[in-house]
Parts: C-alpha cells; sequence; structure tokens
C-alpha cells in the first residue's frame, strides 16, 4: 500500500482516428460526453482521491487541450509537448520522464470511465499497490460489465493479481480500464520515439512484476462515435 500519488500522467496526445469525424476539429479529451468532456470527467476523478499535479502530453489539436486546461485551477498542471511527432502511450512517458519525479504515479487514459463516478478506484489502487512486489499495477475491467469493448478481452487475472495475456485464448475476462500506476524508474533509459508501452509490458509480465486490481463499476469505453451515443444514452437512463 502506497500513499496516493501526488502526480499523474494524462495520455491526451492521440490522433483520435476512431473518432472522427469528431475529431476533424477537435482533439478526442475535449469531446463532451454528456455534458461533461472526458478529460474533465478524468480530471474530477483525480482531484477528488487527492492527486496535486498532472502532466499532460499534447499533440493533436494541441492549443485547444492547452486552453481548454487553463479552466482548472484545482491542479497544478504541466503540459508535455509533442507537438513534433506523437510518441504513443510509451513513448510520451519516455519524455515526459523529467517532469513524474521519482515516486510511483498514476497513468490515465482520457476516452475510459467508471459509473457511479468518483475517486473510490484511484483509492483502492493506490491502496492495492506494493512497492516491494510490483513495478506496475493496472485497473481491470469486467469485460461483462461495460459498454463500448466490443474486443476478446485483454488478461487473465490470478488470485494473487498476478496478470497474463489473453495470447492464444477466444477471450479473457478482463479488459485494461485506461488507468494504471507504475514506478516512472521504468522509462528512466527509455527511448524519446514512437512505441507502445506494450514494450514494458512484455518485460515486466514474464518477470511477474505486473498485476492487475478488478474495477469494482461499470466501465465506459468511448472510443469511437457509436460508443459515444451509446455511453450518452446509458448515462441518461442512469441518471448519471
Amino acid at each position: 500500500m502506497i500513499e496516493m500519488p501526488h502526480t499523474a500522467m494524462v495520455l491526451a496526445a492521440g490522433l483520435g482516428t476512431r473518432m472522427r469525424p469528431l475529431t476533424d476539429a477537435t482533439a478526442k479529451p475535449l469531446i463532451d460526453v454528456a455534458g461533461r468532456s472526458m478529460i474533465d470527467r478524468l480530471l474530477d476523478n483525480l482531484v477528488l482521491a487527492g492527486v496535486k499535479q498532472v502532466v499532460v502530453n499534447v499533440h493533436w489539436y494541441a492549443d485547444l487541450v492547452e486552453t481548454h486546461l487553463q479552466d482548472r485551477q484545482d491542479l497544478q498542471i504541466i503540459i508535455s509537448d509533442e507537438r513534433e511527432q506523437v510518441l504513443e502511450t510509451g513513448g510520451g512517458l519516455a519524455k515526459a520522464r523529467p517532469l513524474l519525479g521519482d515516486d510511483p504515479i498514476l497513468v490515465v487514459n482520457t476516452d475510459a470511465f467508471w459509473e457511479p463516478a468518483g475517486p473510490g478506484p484511484i483509492r483502492d489502487l493506490a491502496a492495492s499497490f506494493d512497492l516491494e512486489r510490483m513495478d506496475e499495477l493496472l485497473l481491470l475491467a469486467d469485460t461483462k460489465r461495460c459498454l463500448g469493448f466490443p474486443g476478446p478481452g485483454d488478461f487473465f487475472c490470478d488470485e494473487d493479481g498476478q496478470l497474463t495475456r489473453r495470447g492464444d485464448a477466444a477471450a479473457a475476462p478482463w479488459a485494461y480500464a485506461g488507468l494504471r500506476i507504475l514506478k516512472p524508474q521504468l522509462y528512466d533509459s527509455a527511448p524519446v520515439e514512437p512505441f507502445s508501452a506494450n514494450r514494458i509490458w512484455n518485460e515486466l509480465l514474464p518477470k511477474g512484476r505486473m498485476f492487475g486490481h478488478k474495477l469494482d463499476r461499470f466501465w465506459l469505453h468511448v472510443g469511437d462515435p457509436e460508443a459515444l451515443k451509446d455511453a450518452e444514452f446509458w448515462l441518461r437512463c442512469h441518471g448519471a
């Protein structure tokens, strides 16, 4: 168990290609879901959990994202500029590494959230992070208790929380829910170039250093325009 991380890295630099045409004129994190932008939904939860500082990487419509974030007065926001080249989920962390400090950090995607909203899953994730046993701990969503995730699942998770990939199996019960805690030192020697976080995961999994924590709420993944419509309908029906 650790104290709530002081810092979070928010991955907001993606091109949002699957969300087109909505992202032809804006960045995906700025798209509203039932009246609240995706990035503000996640920032709200981070603030309630006790996070004080967020590092946000920007590329696609970077100026719009920066302008939007200026309205937030409840967090210290630091921009990691990827205007010259989008660096993906791994390279973005490698570039931002000097901004992240040495304590464990949260890393958050902007296109997924849970209901009921609130800081509980973030606090539970921090409470489950064991510095001695773990280098990275992922929040996992039940593929039978979610919306907007049509895939076969990402991981199997044993009783101890250790993860194995789906591999050749037809399906796996758990999907990465877009939130994790990790030791930023994992990226100390990583190159500042485009690469996926899967490169780091492929090193951690065989060593038994990567674990999962199961989300106990309904999960909504908003990856494309159809999923956005479904999420807004679900939220209206459930009064969220």
